[in-house]
């Protein structure tokens, strides 16, 4: 069983805020409602009963054994009081157009504790007939008793009158009880996605179940524009929280290849829509603007779209490169608007993909490319049910996984994670994308860094 973290899902259930208000509206609405236009007022009687074995009894004074007798008999007499012997003489004494199985529901008949009283209650929709009932009940229990028991100490102690309020007006009570009980529907719906969600949630989870670092992790960005190239936060605004998020990564990715210079890094993702092309593109440029060569290369030849990204025809471009002749290469680099970075985009959506990366053409593209360029970053396909990126991975020399928060599951990374070591490849680690910026694990540290240019 999976360890629940109180904090962290404390911190899940800010989430659920809008469904919490929500769901205690419609409750408080619908008890309402009920309450004053549903629900019929209900209006409930009360007389008693004492029963004495001696005509002695005066009310206030009892042999003890005449007590301890009648407190005995007290539970036989409560099922008489409510027989269908008593309640059809009742409803024959008063007219009453009901079954006494019917009478019998709204009525409650019980002795009073550690006593020889009867306690006698009746509810109706009618005020006076509740205590018509009630009080009827208790002089045709009392002749019953009498001829049964031979008891004639059988004497009603107080009389049942009219109630002014209904006894079912439990308004307050129930608005309280609505509340509570949307507030532990909603958190207990909330805690059973919590408990059954397999997605990463923060560093440590990842580090902790996949078993790679985190090379880096990026912020969800806050910047709102639909221009072209507006995803292309690191050039422009280098001074966004998500800029500098790029710049540590890139920072890390040095410091793995201290031995050894990085080339060739393939960046890729165990699903669709996790932000791989957007890590791909941000990365690229932060080794551009520290100077060094640096071509980006779409490897997505089902779905790239870094050219849109950089606003560039996407006419010829890496499939088509692989069906040509590898000496016509420049006819197929794009240089972009950023200083140090070129592009090769996807092109021509091929109907063998995996064909064309496996081939020894590209394979003498990656080292011929490697050659010219301080830094190639390739931006391959998702990992999982393909093998294209599989297939890169054993050909550059490091590979990143873009996961994003809250969407790639554990078994889904894991899957990813096995595909690429069975091919050898080297991860350098996993990118974890869209980190809620609120999240006091990761907000904390960055509070410094402004959004603005």
């Amino acid at each position: 069983m999976e360890e629940i973290n109180i904090k962290d899902f404390f911190s899940y259930l800010k989430r659920y805020i809008v469904a919490f208000v929500v769901v205690i509206i419609i409750a408080l609405v619908g008890v309402f409602v009920y309450d004053k236009i549903v629900k019929k007022p209900m209006y409930q009687a009360q007389t008693t009963v004492v029963i004495a074995k001696s005509d002695s009894y005066d009310g206030t004074a009892a042999s003890l054994n005449e007590i301890n007798a009648s407190q005995k008999l007290a539970t036989t007499y409560s099922e008489i009081a409510k027989s269908e012997l008593v309640l059809n003489q009742v409803i024959e004494n008063l007219g009453l157009h009901f079954s006494a199985k019917e009478l019998g529901k709204y009525l409650t008949i019980k002795p009073v504790d550690d006593t020889s009283i009867l306690s006698i209650s009746a509810r109706n929709l009618n005020p006076k007939l509740a205590a018509q009932i009630a009080n009827e009940i208790a002089v045709v229990f009392a002749k019953q008793v009498t001829d049964i028991y031979k008891i004639e100490n059988v004497k009603q102690l107080s009389v049942a009158v009219a109630p002014e309020t209904p006894s079912n007006n439990t308004l307050m009570r129930d608005l309280v009880l609505a509340v509570v009980i949307a507030v532990i529907l909603v958190a207990g719906f909330a805690f059973l996605r919590y408990y059954l969600d397999d997605t990463l949630k923060d560093s440590d989870d990842i580090e902790k179940t996949i078993g790679l670092p985190v090379t880096g992790s990026i912020m969800r960005s806050d910047v709102k524009s639909k221009r072209l190239g507006s995803e292309l936060i690191v050039e422009k605004s280098p001074k966004a929280i998500v800029s500098e998020n790029i710049k540590s990564l890139r920072t890390n990715l040095q410091f793995i290849s201290i031995d050894k210079d990085l080339e060739t890094i393939l960046v890729t993702s165990a699903n669709a829509a996790e932000g791989k092309s957007f890590v791909s593109a941000n990365l690229a440029v932060s080794f551009a603007q520290a100077d060094k060569r640096v071509l980006l290369v779409d490897c997505d030849l089902r779905k790239g779209r870094l050219h849109k990204l950089f606003g560039i025809p996407n006419t010829g471009g890496l499939s088509n490169l692989l069906t040509s002749d590898l000496r016509r290469l420049g006819a197929y680099v794009r240089a972009t608007k950023v200083k140090n970075l070129d592009l090769i985009t996807c092109g021509t959506y091929p109907p063998n993909p995996s064909e064309l990366l496996a081939s020894q053409k590209n394979r003498r593209l990656i080292k011929i490319l490697s050659d010219h360029y301080d830094v190639v970053i390739f931006d391959g396909a998702p990992i999982n049910g393909l093998a294209d990126s599989v297939i890169l991975a054993s050909l550059v020399d490091e590979t990143l996984i873009v996961a994003k928060e809250g969407s790639t599951t554990k078994s889904e990374m894991l899957a990813a994670k096995d595909s690429l070591y069975k091919v050898g490849a080297r991860v350098a680690g996993i990118v974890f994308n869209m980190v809620n910026r609120k999240s006091t694990k990761y907000y904390n540290n960055y509070y410094y860094y402004g959004d603005s240019k």
